[in-house]
């Protein structure tokens, strides 16, 4: 049996990154709201 999680951090940046998140509106009011909410880290990456 395969495990069901294999990490790749290019993969990850790629869809979770900043980049990624300005490059979407969706992915701008995400970041909006954690501006908002006062976060230290907008992206978990």
């Amino acid at each position: 049996m395969l495990p069901t999680y294999r990490p790749h951090n290019r993969k990850r940046k790629k869809t979770i990154g900043f980049r990624a998140r300005m490059s979407t509106p969706g992915g701008r009011q995400t970041l909006q709201r954690r501006r908002r909410k006062g976060r230290h880290t907008l992206v978990k990456v």
